[in-house]
């Protein structure tokens, strides 16, 4: 049987009432959340079975535990992200801000819970981890700490407005999760390509998940030519032996020159940039690669978004620039739709588990 917390404090679907801060913030401005078991009835428990930490924070992870000789020690990050968990009731990155979500098994749902889930359903959460009250109960003693995909086994809690979406019963756990953790991505993309006749699209780390999903739509969008960027000569072959790309171009996004002059030999500029990559400093190269009155998508939490307004401006660029958020209605099912319609996109998100 369920208990229901009573006699402490309304709860608030935002999840205010779980928040533990002296001021009034929004849990994913907390410092620490309230991880009590007990669910306020608008709630919904999780039982843990794997988290995606976000690409950007588990990056940053591994660069703060790489050794002299260039090892990662995986202990030790292991270890930090126990103790952000542990710490402040949620995994939340205290270097970039970014979590991740998970996936796991409803255990309990409230009485007055708006979800639609029931006791039983398999479901990945479609909100951060920033925000969700997270208890890690088995020191995450099954995962090596290599990937950004971390086996566990503990507890989560969704609120009143959290999303979560069942998983499909026709692709393993781990796929649906790759997929539904950057499914904000593609339907933006696609939002946005559909608003221009024939766009030229760039979308910069067109080989990695949210990249390789945003190229599918944006060609299902009406795109007439869509471009890949990629550092590397081996992620520029894996995207072009996907077919996803008419052009797939070689370049260094952190350097703005020589990213603009790519994405122009490829038939650019773009009327739409897309930024998947998860390292800092692509916002000039981004915003240089785009026409005028086009449109600029930053999709990784590695952006600063002072830099790119500031940037744009001092190139008066007149470009529209768009905080991809991570939630469009429909988004898991067009990017399930995506990864099913096109054997490219999911050659690739199979080859990177």
């Amino acid at each position: 049987m369920g208990s229901t917390v009573t006699g402490v404090r309304e709860s608030d679907p935002t999840g205010l009432h779980r928040v533990l801060d002296d001021r009034v913030v929004l849990p994913q401005a907390a410092q620490r959340l309230d991880t009590r078991h007990a669910l306020w009835s608008d709630e919904v428990r999780i039982r843990v079975e794997r988290l995606n930490l976000d690409a950007a924070s588990f990056r940053q992870l591994e660069r703060t535990h790489t050794r002299a000789d260039g090892t990662v020690d995986r202990d030790a990050l292991r270890a930090e992200v126990l103790g952000i968990v542990a710490s402040r009731g949620k995994m939340q990155n205290p270097e970039t801000g970014s979590g991740g979500m998970l996936v796991g098994t409803v255990e309990e749902v409230g009485a007055s819970s708006p979800l639609g889930l029931a006791v039983g359903d398999r479901v990945a959460t479609l909100v951060s981890l920033t925000l969700t009250p997270l208890v890690i109960q088995d020191g995450l003693a099954a995962w090596d700490a290599a990937t950004e995909q971390v086996p566990c086994d503990g507890y989560a809690v969704l609120f009143g407005r959290s999303i979560a979406a069942v998983l499909p019963d026709d692709l393993a756990p781990e796929l649906s999760l790759a997929v539904m953790d950057v499914c904000g991505a593609p339907a933006l993309t696609a939002r946005v390509v559909s608003r221009y006749a024939g766009a030229t699209v760039a979308v910069i780390g067109g080989a990695g998940k949210s990249g390789s999903l945003s190229l599918a739509a944006a060609r299902d969008a009406g795109a007439a030519r869509v471009i890949g960027v990629v550092p590397h000569e081996q992620e520029a072959a894996r995207l072009r032996a996907s077919g996803l790309a008419d052009e797939v171009v070689l370049a260094d996004a952190r350097d703005p020159i020589a990213l603009r002059d790519a994405v122009a030999a490829a038939g650019g500029p773009a009327d739409v940039t897309v930024v998947c990559v998860d390292v800092p400093g692509c916002e000039g190269g981004a915003i240089l690669s785009t026409a005028a009155g086009g449109t600029v998508i930053f999709f990784s939490m590695a952006t600063s978004f002072s830099a790119a307004a500031l940037g744009a401006e001092g190139l008066a660029a007149d470009v529209t620039m768009l905080v991809g958020n991570g939630y469009v209605p429909g988004h898991a099912e067009h990017a399930l739709h995506l990864l099913r319609g096109h054997d490219g996109v999911r050659r690739l998100f199979e080859e990177r588990l």
